[in-house]
């Protein structure tokens, strides 16, 4: 399932078949990007412990926090006006950091917002970094049934504008840059009609919103 992919490893300088010395970023080096069925899924080892496990939150609250996350990234780019092909890639990155980081040492929300923004531009569909505070903003008034107010442009506004972009560079930083996603939406479709089940509404959209990760 793409909502549980992690980023593909890049070969490292030591690895012979590189052949060339490639590209530090961060501590880690990079030469060559490689997007094999063999690479694409996360591995058991990753799977549990995961970084957040390892810092002492368990699996149902972490579960909780990705489905939060998610859905958040659902509704934002709904209100952004993103196609869904954007917000389904935003859940892809979100999955895909926090089975390299933890929960416990980074802000949800801020990556989320990060995803998002990110998820845009990779899309084609950009919007203003302001637009997706604002719509998370909004979406915070909502889930702590407070009367809507407008977003201010003050100091707090500047300092989560500095998180979401700094996150974002984390996010790059961490997945190695690779965030292609292959969204498998139209393999779902194909499978559907093989089986000749695509007139079973239920399972198509149980299908379809199990990948988007929404459940």
């Amino acid at each position: 399932m793409e909502a549980t992919m992690t980023a593909a490893p890049a070969t490292t300088a030591t690895n012979p078949a590189a052949g060339s010395e490639g590209i530090l970023i961060g501590d880690k080096v990079y030469s060559e990007v490689f997007l094999t069925i063999d690479n694409s899924l996360i591995p058991e080892e990753k799977l549990s412990p995961t970084p957040s496990m390892q810092d002492g939150l368990d699996l149902n609250t972490e579960t909780d926090l990705r489905i939060l996350g998610c859905e958040l990234i659902q509704s934002a780019g709904i209100l952004l006006r993103l196609p869904q092909v954007a917000m389904a890639t935003g859940q892809v990155l979100f999955h895909r950091f926090f089975y390299s980081k933890s929960f416990v040492k980074h802000s949800f929300e801020i990556v989320a917002m990060a995803c998002i923004n990110l998820a845009s531009k990779i899309e084609e569909a950009p919007r203003r970094i302001r637009d997706v505070i604002n719509v998370f903003h909004h979406l915070r008034q909502i889930r702590g049934k407070r009367s809507s107010s407008p977003l201010i442009l003050d100091q707090n506004y500047i300092n989560t504008k500095n998180q979401v972009i700094k996150a974002e560079r984390r996010v790059l930083k961490e997945l190695g840059f690779c965030v292609h996603v292959k969204h498998p939406h139209k393999i779902i479709v194909m499978y559907l009609q093989v089986l000749e089940c695509e007139k079973n509404q239920t399972l198509v959209q149980t299908a379809w919103v199990v990948h988007d990760g929404t459940t």
